[in-house]
């Protein structure tokens, strides 16, 4: 998801994608369950939604591709309440990892994280229990931020980062308060604390051993991301008295609130 956050300006929210299955989907089960999809105008290559988007959704920098286009469907949206985003999810057999199953639920997972479109993704969130995440940001996303936005939420482009059965350790003492939205409570914002350094281990998509060391933006999203495959969602963490809708995001803060920014 990843799954795309900022600072209380209406036009940059973390917006982290979570999808809607028929029904639960079980580890032992899942391959023969069949998720509601969606059709969705894409291109070929770069997966992008040509359907109409808002004005927010441009401003906060989340690009509509303009070339050639064909039909794909894509699972729809988890809600909050659906036991699939409120359970912690199954680890993945590390001998499964390579498996077409798996390979076909990560590039659905990237599909839907940049259709979206998201920096995050999180399996639990296309209604698959299962312990993987997907991640990005781009110097397009960065790009819709302000430079002192960016610079205060030490946020950075980086590549596509896929892991398996991520294992999340906070480093530090260091956190920053800034706001985070889910798809998956579309609509509302609110200020989450989130360490500034993390380290997660876990598996690439080749099974492969993997060890990232993240700060700033990225170790949020990691966090926000691995807190999806445990059952939690931004709001279980939240500072309450900031919960708001999107219309009201650039309203100040309650009197007793965190200031946004480091501590």
């Amino acid at each position: 998801m990843e799954t795309m956050v900022m600072m209380n300006r209406l036009f940059s929210p973390l917006r982290l994608q979570c999808l809607r299955p028929i029904s639960r989907i079980h580890t032992q089960s899942f391959a023969n369950h069949m998720p509601q999809f969606r059709p969705v105008n894409v291109a070929p290559e770069t997966g992008r939604n040509f359907n109409s988007k808002s004005k927010f959704a441009a401003r906060a920098g989340w690009f509509s591709g303009m070339m050639g286009k064909e039909k794909i469907a894509l699972p729809e949206i988890v809600k909050a309440g659906d036991p699939v985003l409120h359970e912690p999810a199954e680890e993945v057999p590390p001998e499964d990892i390579g498996s077409e199953r798996i390979q076909k639920i990560i590039d659905d997972m990237v599909m839907v994280m940049r259709n979206a479109p998201g920096v995050g993704l999180a399996a639990p969130q296309i209604g698959i229990p299962l312990k993987i995440i997907v991640l990005e940001d781009t110097k397009e996303y960065v790009s819709y931020v302000s430079k002192s936005e960016a610079d205060a939420q030490d946020r950075r482009p980086f590549d596509l980062l896929v892991m398996v059965n991520p294992k999340l350790k906070k480093k530090g003492t260091k956190t920053a308060f800034f706001f985070e939205g889910c798809l998956s409570v579309d609509g509302f914002r609110a200020v989450v604390e989130r360490h500034l350094q993390v380290e997660v281990t876990g598996f690439d998509r080749n099974g492969q051993p993997l060890k990232v060391e993240a700060s700033g933006w990225q170790a949020r999203i990691l966090q926000h991301e691995c807190d999806h495959i445990e059952g939690i969602l931004y709001v279980d963490r939240m500072v309450q008295r900031t919960f708001r809708c999107v219309e009201n995001l650039d309203l100040p803060l309650a009197a007793g609130c965190p200031k946004l920014g480091t501590r």
